[in-house]
């Protein structure tokens, strides 16, 4: 006699697919290389000396904190406008730079400003006129300030 299946409702065998595949992908480890990691690569990253030289020898540049407002208040790399990536809006006020000028991106550690550049740079910003702040605001107060 063969095996008797005990027959699931669909819902069981959703909630039991996403356990296994989730205790798969916990235990997976052949991609070692986060996402972010391989984004920032494809960019223009500058240590905050670099920016800084860069950005004072543009003479039209425009630098972008990508922070929240209220993080914007605390403190920002002076010069700096305040274009909040996590706004409803972001994507309208990108829209309103200058596609020809050199932008110079940051956040507080280099992530939001890595997912700005690339959603810059694929709704086709220039990436040899965009830059990256490397570690970010963070990384600007050990070494500028």
């Amino acid at each position: 006699m063969g095996k008797v299946y005990k027959r699931c409702a669909p819902i069981q065998l959703k909630t039991a697919f996403q356990r296994i595949s989730k205790a798969r992908i916990m235990t997976d480890k052949s991609c070692k290389t986060p996402r972010w990691r391989l984004l920032k690569a494809q960019l223009n990253n500058l240590l905050p000396a670099d920016l800084i030289r860069q950005f004072q020898a543009t003479e039209d540049g425009i630098l972008i904190d990508v922070r929240t407002p209220e993080e914007f208040a605390l403190g920002h790399i002076p010069k700096a406008i305040n274009i909040s990536y996590l706004a409803d809006n972001f994507w309208d006020q990108m829209e309103q730079l200058s596609a020809d000028k050199k932008i110079f991106v940051y956040c507080r550690t280099g992530r939001r400003s890595i997912r700005a550049c690339t959603l810059m740079r694929n709704g086709g910003f220039d990436n040899e006129l965009l830059f990256n702040l490397e570690g970010g605001y963070a990384r600007w107060l050990e070494e500028i300030s």
